[in-house]
C-alpha cells in the first residue's frame, strides 16, 4: 500500500485488478480541508487513460514491480531486443505495445526496464539524449528571420526541429519528454 502523496511519476498502481503506469501527479492544497494528489495513469495492459484524486493521506494498492538496468540490442520487425547487463537474462518487448520509444532506442545503450508478473511494461528513456543528424536541408544565410528553424531527422529515425546553422553529421541534445532540441553537441 502506498498512502497518496508519496505516489510519484512512474510509479505503478493496481486499479481494477490491472497495472497502471502515473503518467502525470499534481499536488494541490486546497487551503481549507484535506490535501489531494491528482493522477494520470496508464493501464499497462490496454493503455486506456484513468483519472483519478486522491486525498494524501488515503492509501491505494501498489503495484510490485522490478527495475532492470538493460542493454538495448537491436530491434527486428515485431521486437525490440535486451540484455540484462547483470543476469543476462534476455528481454523481448512487442514493439505495437511501446512503438513511441523506437525513437529512443539506440544500440548498445542502457535503459531501465519495468517488469511487472514477468513482462516488461515501461522503457524508461533518459530525460536528455545525444543524437547524430541524419537527414538535414541546408540553409542559405541572410533568409531567416530571427529563431527560424528547421526540421532534420536523427540517425533513429525521431524529426526534430533545429536551429538553421545546424547541419548532418553534427550531433544535437534533445529533451525526450518534448521532442525539443536542447544545444549543439562538440565531441
Amino acid at each position: 500500500m502506498i498512502r497518496g502523496g508519496d505516489i510519484a511519476k512512474g510509479s505503478c498502481l493496481l486499479q481494477k485488478g490491472q497495472p497502471y503506469l502515473v503518467v502525470e501527479r499534481e499536488f494541490h492544497n486546497p487551503g481549507k480541508g484535506t490535501a489531494i494528489a491528482r493522477i494520470k495513469m496508464k493501464s499497462i495492459k490496454d493503455g486506456s487513460v484513468l483519472t483519478m484524486t486522491i486525498p494524501t493521506q488515503q492509501e491505494v494498492e501498489d503495484a510490485v514491480v522490478d527495475i532492470h538496468s538493460c542493454q538495448f540490442q537491436y530491434s527486428d520487425q515485431d521486437y525490440f531486443h535486451f540484455m540484462d547487463n547483470d543476469s543476462f537474462d534476455q528481454f523481448e518487448v512487442p514493439i505495437a505495445e511501446m512503438e513511441e520509444k523506437k525513437y529512443y532506442l539506440k544500440e548498445g545503450e542502457l535503459y531501465e526496464l519495468t517488469i511487472w508478473e514477468g513482462k516488461v511494461i515501461d522503457i524508461k528513456v533518459p530525460t536528455k539524449m545525444v543524437f547524430t543528424v541524419a537527414e538535414s536541408e541546408n540553409y542559405i544565410k541572410g533568409d531567416t528571420v530571427s529563431g527560424a528553424t528547421k526540421p532534420v531527422v536523427t540517425e533513429t529515425g525521431l524529426t526534430v526541429r533545429v536551429p538553421l546553422f545546424i547541419k548532418q553529421n553534427e550531433r544535437i541534445l534533445v529533451n525526450t519528454d518534448t521532442n525539443e532540441y536542447v544545444e549543439r553537441v562538440n565531441s
